[in-house]
This record gives structure tokens, C-alpha cells and sequence, in this order.
């Protein structure tokens, strides 16, 4: 196969990627919005736990039937990628409740610098000036149309800390371990999604009622409300999924600045399903600002030198081209 083939198949491969997570993101938000806020199911760290039970139960089914190859990940490894991966979701929950929309934004925010960090510390991976430009501008983008109101308290600050710095060593260890050890998104997943069903739906539903003083046995459930818990769950496969795919294939910082174009998706998808308040002039302005911000990352990142590792300090144990691996062979978006 020719270079140039090769080189459309990956750019086919690599779009393929990012729209399968942009919609399947896009889509459990909404559905998740409706299943919280029309049906008053609040507990975003149990369903989590559902959502990565069911991720269980169909990597169970594939290997079975052979559509999974049998792989190895140390023990070590599962337990310090579930520890990052938990407190980032009951970190984000967490900080969410103990301080404003506002900052809580700001904090998500903050993930990409962070992200930037372990990237030039730990790859040894250096930015051109327009890339970094273009990150600057996505964010002043996304902090424009959603940061408002900002206060901020010694607790809320901590849980803040914690959700970011766990946020980002999850999604640079996804990238890590498949490099490492060259397996897939679906192997990954096979092997850290019953370790995270498990703790969260032990930890879930005490985590849940501290959040929002309401048990999650107690909760009236109706054919419509466990339909949405049914279909949330099913989606959050392809969440998952996607999510490992997209990271494995590039690196944690560009999920998370093109990832913001789903910000921008669920703030204009959420104008036309649940009223327009709240869109101004100001909002437009930053989905604009944002969007032009991704286009310039995306165009600076892929010239020569716009994003480089200098050295590759990490050993594999086998060899694999993660360029040409299909998408059906490679998570979660916090609720």
C-alpha cells in the first residue's frame, strides 16, 4: 500500500474516530439531561457505574465469541488507571456541588494546560507557538460562552484540584497504556471496565445520597425512567469506546481541545431541545471564538514541529502500527 493510501486511510480512520465520539458524547448528555432533570434521576455516580457494567457486560460477550483477542495488563496498572479514573468522576461531582457553574468550568478548563504539562514532562513533547496560540484561543473560546458567575471556597478549590489532576493522568494513561503494552480500545476496556463497574456501583449509591440526600433504591422507577437508564447505558458503550479510541490514535491534550467542540454541540443542541434562554450575543461570541480555536490547533498541530515528541522514552511489548488499526478494534464523559 502506498504512502499516500496509507495516509487517506488514517485521515478516514482519524474522522471516523472523532465523529463517532462527538455524537455518542453529544448524545448521552442530552439523554442524561432529560433522565435527571424531566425524570429526577440524580444519581450521576451509580449510573456511572451502570454505564461501565453494561461496557462490561458486552466486552464479556465479544471475547467470547472471539471478537476480542486475549491480552495481558499488569495488575498494577488497572488499579492506578480505575484510581484516576473514579476520583475524576466523583471529583467532578464533587466539585460541581461545592461551587459555582462558573468555576467549575474554569476547572475543566484547566485540564488541557495540565494535560499540556504531563505531555512535556512525561513524553518530553514540545509545542510550536501557534499551537500553543490556538489552545489559548480555544479556551478564551469555551470560558466565553460558559464560564459567569465564579466563586470559589477552600473545599471546592480541593475537590476542583483533585478532578482535574485525576482527569488528566486518566486520559494520558489510556494513551500510555496502549502504547506501552500495544493493545486496543476494547482490550483496555475489557480489562479496566469491571474493576470501575464494580467500585463505583459499591461506592455509587453512598456517594450518590451524600450528594444529594437521596437513595437510589428509594427512587420511583417507571417504565419511561428505566427506558432512558436502559438507553444511557447502551450509549455510554459507545462513550467509552470512543473515548479510548480517540486518545489512543492521538494524544489526551487534542481529545480534550477538540473535544470542546461537544461543549459547543450541547450548548446549541440544548437551545434547540430546551428553550433558548440564555443565548446571547456573548455565547455566539465564544462558540465562534472556540470553533475558530479548533480549526487553527488542528491545522497548526499537524505541520512539522507544531507537536513533536523529541524522544520516545517508553518501551513496548510488542510492536503494533496504531495508524492502521480499524475503528471497530478500539471513556466516559462525565454525567
Amino acid at each position: 500500500m502506498s504512502s499516500a493510501s496509507k495516509g487517506d486511510r488514517k485521515a478516514s480512520l482519524d474522522a471516523a474516530s472523532w465523529l463517532f465520539n462527538v455524537v455518542t458524547s453529544v448524545a448521552i448528555i442530552l439523554v442524561n439531561k432529560a433522565l435527571m432533570a424531566k425524570y429526577g434521576f440524580s444519581f450521576a455516580t451509580t449510573l456511572t457505574g451502570m454505564h461501565f457494567a453494561t461496557t462490561t457486560l458486552l466486552t464479556v460477550i465479544l471475547k467470547s465469541l472471539g471478537y476480542i483477542q486475549t491480552s495481558h495488563l499488569p495488575t498494577a496498572d488497572i488499579i492506578k488507571f480505575v484510581l484516576f479514573a473514579n476520583f475524576s468522576i466523583v471529583g467532578m461531582n464533587v466539585s460541581l456541588m461545592w461551587n459555582s457553574v462558573g468555576f467549575y468550568q474554569i476547572a475543566k478548563l484547566t485540564m488541557i494546560p495540565v494535560s499540556c504539562l504531563l505531555e512535556v514532562v512525561l513524553d518530553n513533547v514540545r509545542y510550536s507557538r501557534d499551537t500553543k496560540l490556538s489552545i489559548l484561543l480555544v479556551l478564551i473560546g469555551v470560558a466565553v460562552c460558559t464560564v459567569t458567575d465564579v466563586s470559589v471556597n477552600a473545599k471546592g478549590f480541593i475537590a476542583a484540584v483533585i478532578a482535574v489532576w485525576s482527569t488528566a493522568l486518566q486520559q494520558y494513561y489510556v494513551h500510555f497504556l496502549q502504547r506501552k503494552y500495544s493493545i486496543g480500545s476494547f482490550n483496555l476496556l475489557g480489562h479496566t471496565a469491571p474493576a470501575q463497574a464494580a467500585s463505583l456501583l459499591l461506592v455509587g449509591p453512598f456517594m450518590d445520597y451524600w450528594l444529594t440526600n437521596k437513595r437510589v433504591d428509594a427512587y420511583d422507577y417507571g417504565l419511561t425512567s428505566i427506558l432512558f437508564i436502559i438507553l444511557s447505558c447502551t450509549i455510554a458503550v459507545g462513550t467509552n469506546l470512543s473515548q479510548f479510541i480517540c486518545i489512543g490514535r492521538f494524544t489526551a491534550v487534542s481529545f480534550q481541545v477538540l473535544g470542546h467542540m461537544k461543549t459547543i454541540l450541547v450548548l446549541f443542541l440544548g437551545f434547540i431541545f430546551f428553550g433558548k434562554e440564555g443565548l446571547n450575543i456573548q455565547v455566539v461570541l465564544g462558540m465562534a471564538i472556540a470553533i475558530a480555536g479548533m480549526v487553527w490547533y488542528g491545522n497548526a498541530s499537524s505541520k512539522p514541529g507544531g507537536k513533536e515528541r523529541r524522544s520516545l522514552s517508553i518501551p513496548t511489548t510488542k510492536t503494533q502500527d496504531y495508524a492502521t488499526l480499524p475503528v471497530s478494534s478500539e471513556s466516559v464523559e462525565e454525567v
